[in-house]
């Protein structure tokens, strides 16, 4: 792994990286390089690739949400560990769920988690539809956040159904936002938020333009959501 570009990347964010975390991103890199010649875990192999696509496009979370010492987070549809766990490198405060329903992934995740000594990250082997619905997890978070690849109707009924009243969804975004957001507008209410802000943020080294969604809890999710698995993305609400 290039380490000049994750730390200039790193300070063109706002944030700075100690030696340390230069290095466990650095074992990070390897580990999913090795680990994805026999598990499908990225499409993305190049150390360069890596730094910019994964690394600082997970950080670039950061600028757009206040994290506090102490506060719970979990990635939701983890996969590799993006964004959560350069979120977590970088915020040793904080305590980080990762999310995944993928069995082998939660190995990859169980391993790197192990391998760069961080404390206070579970893994949790399951789809968001059922362990929204547990109250181990339910309302539990600060802060949920995922890379999204759903539509934000969809998405929300993932995310907010474990966050807790005063705290935040957030969403990574690419492409056109603002009428997504409308066409949610609805599931948003339903389940609790209220739309804070939708920023976009330049990632050093990515041409594409990304956003974030940051979404407030303001009220209590309703006990039948989430819907049971597949519902939210066959039938979101309206």
């Amino acid at each position: 792994m290039p380490p000049l570009a994750l730390i200039d990347g790193a300070r063109a964010l706002g944030l700075t990286l100690s030696p340390d975390q230069v290095d466990q991103f650095s074992r990070y890199a390897a580990e999913l390089i090795d680990w994805n010649r026999r598990v499908n875990l990225t499409a993305i192999s190049d150390p360069l690739e890596i730094v910019h696509k994964h690394f600082l496009d997970s950080l670039s979370v950061i600028t757009a949400c206040d994290l506090h010492a102490a506060d719970r987070i979990i990635d939701v549809g983890s996969g590799a560990g993006f964004p959560g766990l350069p979120i977590r490198i970088a915020r040793p405060d904080v305590r980080l769920a990762l999310l995944e329903a993928a069995r082998k992934k939660c190995d990859f995740l169980r391993h790197i988690v192990a391998a760069l000594g961080l404390s206070d990250v579970a893994i949790v082997n399951a789809r968001a539809e059922d362990a929204g619905r547990d109250p181990a997890h339910r309302e539990q978070y600060h802060v949920a956040v995922a890379r999204a690849v759903a539509e934000t109707a969809t998405l929300v009924e993932y995310l907010l159904p474990f966050v807790r009243v005063g705290g935040r969804a957030v969403a990574q975004k690419s492409g056109e936002v603002a009428s997504e957001v409308e066409r949610a507008g609805a599931a948003i209410t339903t389940l609790g938020g209220r739309v804070q802000s939708i920023a976009p943020v330049n990632v050093p080294g990515l041409n594409e333009a990304r956003t974030i969604l940051v979404i407030e809890k303001v009220a209590p999710t309703p006990d039948k959501y989430p819907r049971r698995a597949g519902m939210p993305e066959k039938r979101p609400i309206r």
